[in-house]
């Protein structure tokens, strides 16, 4: 896959075009609406439609006029744009990539805070993760579309689970005293 378009929102936007034509600003519209981890906005989403066309991945199908608003074009999936998009799903899929979060970077840290500033950063780490299951529990039950198309979402929620599991765990260690802190020393 090139690199200009080497990024999710590109395979998300491949992804969308798989399933029909469609505009940019309908792209956003369905990507919101699916809660889809996928960072965009209006005109990251114009310029990568634009970079999949230039490679030759999309091409412009036609261009409607809905009343008083203003002509959007719609664009469609090449079959070059096919064959890239499944080479690099499958690559994607098959390979797990070691991906940093920053989280993972500030729990190394997590002794810093001491007991009770850890217990109470990661109690409110834990009401946060549990209004994100919520909010995917939301979107999850309002998809009206195939279970394949929102898979993503499943999958998203399983991660949100698990750290909120290991969240609780920890904060259970901290209270019970099994987390040991080691006596800070003054030097």
């Amino acid at each position: 896959m090139a690199r200009s378009v080497d990024n999710p929102l590109a395979l998300a936007v491949l992804g969308l075009l798989m399933e029909r034509p469609m505009h940019p600003y309908e792209m956003g519209v369905v990507l919101r609406e699916r809660g889809t981890n996928v960072r965009t906005n209006r005109g990251s989403l114009y310029d990568v439609v634009a970079a999949l066309e230039r490679e030759g991945w999309a091409r412009a199908r036609e261009t409607v006029q809905d009343g008083t608003r203003p002509a959007r074009t719609v664009y469609e999936l090449t079959g070059d744009g096919r064959d890239a998009f499944v080479r690099r799903l499958d690559e994607l899929i098959r390979a797990p990539r070691r991906e940093y979060p920053v989280f993972l970077t500030a729990v190394a840290y997590l002794g810093a805070l001491g007991p009770e500033g850890a217990a109470d950063a990661l109690a409110d780490r834990a009401g946060r993760l549990r209004d994100d299951l919520a909010r995917i529990d939301t979107g999850l039950a309002e998809a009206d579309v195939p279970r394949l198309y929102v898979i993503e979402a499943e999958y998203a929620r399983a991660l949100v689970q698990a750290e909120l599991a290991w969240v609780e765990q920890v904060l259970t260690e901290i209270a019970d005293g099994s987390l040991a802190w080691p006596d800070s020393e003054e030097d």
